[in-house]
C-alpha cells in the first residue's frame, strides 16, 4: 500500500509515493500549470514513472493546494453570497463587511442583521427573531444565492442561534444550500469570526472544483481506489467532504505542509522550519510535531479574521532572488526573483541575471548547471551577498524565537541550497534527506485533527472536569473528521484566564490528532460509502 502526497507551489508541484513504513519510495518535481491540473497529472505521471509502483497500491492521495488562497487575494472565482448575522440590538453599530475593500465586497448580495444572540456567559440577549431570518432567506432565494454565511454574537459560546437558523435557510431555499456556521470556523471576536464565515461561504465552489477535480485527475490515471483528502492550514487533513464544507481551512496549507515534512523528515519536534522557495522563504515553528498557530487575528487578501492560521514569517528571498552590486560596495539580495524562469536567466543555466543560486554555486555550496558560468563573480560580492541572505534570515529566526537560547533549525526546500550550515542563534542547521519535497511529504505522513474551544466558569465546573471534558469533545471532533479513535492523542491545550470577564472564566481550547482510517471509501463524488 502506498500514499500519493502532492502539494502545489507557485513554481513546481512536488509528488511523493510513500510506501507502509512511511519511507520515501520516489519524489518528483514538475513545473505547475497555469490550470493546476495540468501540472497535478505531470507529476502523478512522473512519480509513477520513476517508482514503477502500481497504480492500484496507492490506497490514499493527499493534495495540498493555494486554489482557495489565490481565489481570495485574486478576487477570482468567489461565489455570491448572502449574509445573516443574529445580534441585534446589541451589534447593530458595525455592518457586516464594514472594513472590506470594495472589490471583494462585491460578493454580499445582501446583508441583514436581526434579533438574537447571547451573553459572554451563555445567556440570551434576545429571541431569534424567525420571521425577519425567513423574510431574509427568501429574498436570497429569489436572487439566485446558493451560499450563505450565518453568524451571532458569542456563538462560540452557545451556537443555538446559529444552528436554527441554518436550519431554516434550508428549509426556505433548499437542502442543496450551502451554509456556512460562524462558530464551527472561527474563534471568539464577532467581526473576524464572520468575516471567515464569509470567505469560507464564498469559496463553496471553487472547493468543489478542486475536490472533484483532484478525484477525477486521479481516476483518468488509473488511481480509482485511492481514497482522497486535502491538506488543511493546522497540518493535518481533512476529507472531500469537509472540505468542501469548510474550504477556509485550506488557506496556508502549503507552509504547513513543508512543517510537517520537516519534522518527520528530521525526527525533530521542536524547531524553526525554513522552507526555502524560488521566490519567497516561510519560516515557521514545529512544536510537539506540529506548526505552532498564529495568536493574532490574520488578514488574508485585506480580509480581517480569527479562525486558525500557522504563525509563519514570510520573506522576499528565495533561490531565484536577483543580487545587485551597487557603487557604495555594498550588495542586495531579493526580494524581487526570477521565480519559475530561474532555469533561463540564473547565469549557471546561461542567462543573464545574478541570483542567488549563482552565488551558492561561485561559492561551492551547491553543484548544479555550469559553475564555469559563474567563475568570473568576485569572490568579495559573492561573500556580501551570502551575508545578506544570513542576515534576512537570522533576523527572522530571532523574530520566531520566544527566548533567546539557541534553537535547532531544519532547513528544506528546493532554494534551501542558498543557506550556509551555519545560522546565527541556531543551536544546529540540519538538512534532512529528500529535503526538496519536504511540502508534498508533509501532505502524505499528515494525521487528522478535531479541535473544541469554549469559554468555561471554573467556578461552575471544577477544571480537571473541564478540561477532561474537552479532551473528550476535541476526541470526538478527531474521531469525526476520520481519524482511528485507538491512535488519537491530545497534541495541545490552552487554559488561558479571561481576567475582563466576571467569575473565573478561561478560554479553554484543547486539539487532538490521530491517523486515518485505511478503509474509508469514496464514491466518485466523494461521499463515503462505508467506514470500517
Amino acid at each position: 500500500m502506498y500514499k500519493l502526497g502532492i502539494d502545489v507551489g507557485g513554481t513546481n508541484t512536488d509528488a511523493v509515493l510513500i510506501d507502509e513504513e512511511l519511507n520515501v519510495a520516489a519524489e518528483v518535481k514538475f513545473p505547475t500549470s497555469e490550470d493546476i491540473y495540468g501540472g497535478i497529472l505531470g507529476a502523478v505521471r512522473a512519480v509513477l514513472g520513476e517508482s514503477g509502483v502500481d497504480r492500484s497500491q496507492i490506497r490514499q492521495a493527499m493534495l495540498g493546494t493555494t486554489q482557495c488562497t489565490n481565489a481570495i487575494v485574486e478576487r477570482k472565482n468567489l461565489a455570491p453570497v448572502g449574509i445573516l448575522r443574529i445580534g441585534a440590538p446589541a451589534t447593530l453599530g458595525i455592518r457586516p463587511m464594514a472594513d472590506w475593500a470594495e472589490d471583494i465586497r462585491r460578493i454580499a448580495v445582501g446583508t441583514a442583521v436581526v434579533g438574537g444572540g447571547f451573553e459572554y456567559d451563555g445567556r440570551e440577549l434576545a429571541p431569534f427573531d424567525r420571521e425577519a431570518a425567513a423574510a431574509f432567506f427568501l429574498e436570497m432565494k429569489e436572487a439566485g444565492v446558493r451560499s450563505i454565511a450565518i453568524s451571532c454574537v458569542f456563538s462560540t459560546v452557545r451556537n443555538d442561534h446559529e444552528l436554527e437558523a441554518a436550519k431554516l435557510c434550508q428549509e426556505i431555499m433548499g437542502e442543496d444550500v450551502h451554509v456556512s456556521i460562524s462558530s464551527e470556523i472561527g474563534s471568539m471576536g464577532l467581526i473576524e469570526r464572520e468575516n471567515a464565515a464569509i470567505l469560507n461561504a464564498a469559496l463553496w465552489q471553487v472547493a468543489g472544483r478542486f475536490t472533484d477535480g483532484f478525484a477525477e485527475s486521479l481516476e483518468e490515471e488509473g488511481i480509482a481506489g485511492a481514497d482522497v483528502y486535502l491538506s488543511q492550514n493546522d497540518g493535518t487533513l481533512m476529507t472531500m467532504e469537509h472540505a468542501r464544507r469548510y474550504p477556509i481551512l485550506t488557506v496556508a496549507c502549503g507552509p504547513t505542509n513543508s512543517i510537517r515534512g520537516a519534522s518527520y523528515l528530521s525526527r525533530l519536534r521542536d524547531a524553526i522550519v525554513i522552507d526555502v522557495g524560488g521566490t519567497t522563504t516561510d519560516l515557521g515553528v514545529i512544536h510537539k510535531g506540529f506548526p505552532r498557530e498564529s495568536g493574532v487575528a490574520v488578514t488574508i487578501g485585506g480580509v480581517r479574521t480569527n479562525f486558525r492560521m500557522p504563525d509563519v514569517i514570510s520573506i522576499g528571498l528565495g533561490g531565484g532572488s536577483i543580487v545587485r552590486g551597487h557603487g557604495d560596495g555594498s550588495v542586495t539580495v531579493g526580494p524581487d526573483s526570477v521565480g519559475y524562469e530561474i532555469t533561463k536567466k540564473a547565469l549557471v543555466f546561461g542567462g543573464d541575471v545574478m541570483t542567488a543560486t549563482d552565488i551558492a554555486v561561485r561559492l561551492g555550496m551547491a553543484d548544479l548547471g555550469d559553475p564555469a558560468l559563474v567563475a568570473d563573480i568576485p569572490l568579495e560580492l559573492a561573500e556580501k551577498a551570502l551575508a545578506a541572505v544570513c542576515v534576512l534570515l537570522e533576523d527572522s529566526i530571532d523574530a520566531m524565537k520566544v527566548s533567546n537560547g539557541d534553537i535547532d533549525v531544519i532547513l528544506v526546500g528546493g532554494g534551501s541550497i542558498i543557506v550556509p550550515e551555519q545560522l546565527a542563534g541556531a543551536a544546529r542547521v540540519v538538512k534532512p534527506e529528500h529535503f526538496g519535497c519536504a511540502n508534498a511529504i508533509g501532505s502524505a505522513i499528515s494525521k487528522v485533527s478535531g479541535t473544541y474551544e469554549k469559554l468555561m466558569d471554573y467556578d461552575e465546573i471544577p477544571r480537571e472536569r473541564a478540561l477532561e471534558q474537552a479532551r473528550a469533545e476535541a476526541v470526538e471532533a478527531a474521531v469525526k473528521a476520520g481519524a482511528v479513535r485507538e491512535t488519537v492523542e491530545i497534541i495541545e491545550v490552552e487554559d488561558v484566564p479571561l481576567a475582563y470577564y466576571p467569575g473565573n472564566t478561561n478560554r479553554v481550547k484543547v486539539k487532538a490528532a490521530g491517523d486515518l482510517r485505511m478503509e474509508r471509501r469514496m464514491t466518485k463524488s466523494g461521499n463515503c460509502e462505508t467506514d470500517k
